[in-house]
């Protein structure tokens, strides 16, 4: 290759390989320490870069690293469980991946565009957008906020931020620390550095031990079913009747005050089911004195059906309609119901249940659910806060197979319950059912691809985390007056030039 050629990729491939490196920061590896340090490994290398065109580059391929790493599970779903051709998913999801990394160019450019003093750039300019094109990330299109690099930290010292201002507080502080490391380098700044990194990790620490909510009620036992249903017969017809029975099973060895099965345990629509299977499934809880929560499909009529889930049991019938879809999964977009005649997906024109969907009333607690990957949304999950006093997430991540989404998804589900306050119990089809607690820790966990029951008790609570009262706006705002000052400063010093 061409020694000069060899030079101008060296940039771009370090970047790749930082982006990729990342991937290890988050579940289940958990190295917390290095999505900061390859945070400081692209801010080096956009320090040397002054083009704003190549700025942009750099972080395409930080971003097409860090998601082709991290989320090219995506391929499992389509190939695997889809049916769609080989080469046609690998496509599907490089461009996929493609287009995540946009976002991370878009920081690149923008803070080469405005230049400006290095150090300021580095400390107030890059975490800010950062910050913002994430939360663009998580809303355009529906909204992908995977790999949002604050639930990298979600067991270090800046966890402590999340009940404040959420998980796009501890990404800024990712950049906030990285930039920190960088400024330890040059002797003239070492000592401000060091203090400033001190303070940071001890406020987190100290944030980390305030109680922002308080005990509601006793704690109740619970019992989270796995039946570990493979994805290629959970739909199948001929395996109808055995799924049914291995769960009437699990649920009438459950003495739990609250039982839950994973989303769309039930895989066929509730009117379609034998008369006679409700009634019995309510019986068995009522007998202990419990209540079930029950993933299943309803239809309220043709052209009208929904990803629910249904209470039974010794509480009123009550229902939680799946309101966040993901596109082509559970909602095909106008103008591409051509994609239908590609993948072999059931189900996959979903209805959006209410926003306005009130917690149920079960076991003696205010249950706020939500359904597979809407607890990747922080403020869609604070909607029924403060009045909810626990978190339930049913789920079936075999779509992903034996990959990084499950481990991931446990631990956004991590971040939910530190942020709110409250804690989180997962009931998934093929893994990681787990119990978490207030703090975000999780307390017990069923091994991925086994069949089981988690058994543990659960504590409800009352009050509000800052996060629960005010979501993301204050950090929004936060994140935009930063690059309005920064804006406002370049613009000056420009003119003065």
């Amino acid at each position: 290759m061409n020694p000069a050629v060899l030079r101008q990729a060296r940039a771009p491939l370090a970047a790749f390989a930082l982006g990729a490196a990342a991937v290890a920061g988050f579940a289940p590896i958990n190295l917390a320490l290095l999505p900061v340090l390859c945070a400081a490994g692209l801010l080096r290398l956009w320090q040397a870069e002054a083009a704003p065109r190549r700025a942009a580059a750099l972080g395409f391929a930080f971003g097409l690293g860090l998601f082709l790493t991290g989320v090219s599970w995506v391929y499992i779903s389509l190939h695997d469980y889809g049916d769609m051709p080989a080469a046609l998913a690998a496509i599907a999801t490089l461009l996929f991946c493609a287009f995540l990394a946009l976002y991370p160019a878009l920081v690149g450019y923008v803070q080469a565009r405005l230049a400006g003093p290095v150090a300021l750039r580095q400390l107030l300019l890059v975490p800010a957008l950062w910050t913002l094109t994430e939360w663009l990330r998580g809303w355009i299109f529906t909204g992908f906020p995977w790999l949002t690099l604050g639930y990298s930290q979600t067991d270090t010292p800046l966890r402590g931020y999340a009940p404040l201002a959420g998980v796009f507080a501890l990404s800024w502080l990712v950049w906030l620390c990285a930039a920190l490391l960088l400024a330890l380098l040059r002797p003239s700044r070492r000592g401000a550095a060091a203090a400033a990194l001190a303070l940071i990790l001890g406020l987190g620490y100290g944030l980390d031990r305030i109680e922002w909510t308080r005990p509601q009620g006793t704690p109740i036992s619970v019992s989270l079913l796995q039946g570990n249903i493979a994805q290629d017969l959970k739909w199948d017809a001929g395996r109808f009747a055995s799924t049914v029975q291995l769960y009437q099973r699990m649920i009438e060895r459950s003495a739990a005050r609250l039982t839950i099965l994973p989303e769309t345990a039930i895989p066929r629509f509730l009117d379609l089911l034998d008369p006679a299977l409700v009634p019995a499934l309510a019986a068995s809880a009522r007998r202990h004195g419990g209540d079930l929560i029950v993933g299943v499909p309803l239809r309220d009529g043709p052209g009208r059906y929904y990803n629910s889930a249904i209470s039974l049991g010794s509480s009123p019938m009550q229902r939680y309609d799946k309101v966040h879809l993901v596109p082509f999964g559970e909602f095909i977009p106008p103008g591409f119901g051509w994609v239908l005649s590609i993948l072999k997906i059931p189900l996959a024109d979903f209805s959006r249940g209410s926003t306005a969907q009130a917690p149920l009333a079960l076991a003696g607690q205010q249950i706020a659910v939500d359904i597979c990957y809407e607890d990747a949304f922080g403020e869609e999950i604070i909607r029924a806060l403060p009045q909810a006093t626990l978190l339930v997430n049913v789920s079936n991540v075999a779509w992903f197979g034996d990959s990084l989404a499950p481990h991931q998804h446990l631990q956004i589900s991590q971040l939910r319950a530190l942020e709110t306050g409250r804690a989180m119990l997962r009931a998934t089809n093929t893994g990681m059912t787990a119990i978490i607690d207030h703090h975000g820790r999780v307390s017990a966990v069923l091994p991925a691809f086994t069949q089981g029951a988690l058994t543990g008790s659960a504590q409800g609570r009352s009050g509000a985390t800052p996060y629960v009262r005010w979501g993301n706006a204050p950090l929004l705002a936060l994140a935009l007056s930063a690059c309005g000052v920064y804006a406002l400063r370049y613009r000056k010093s420009a003119a003065h030039t």
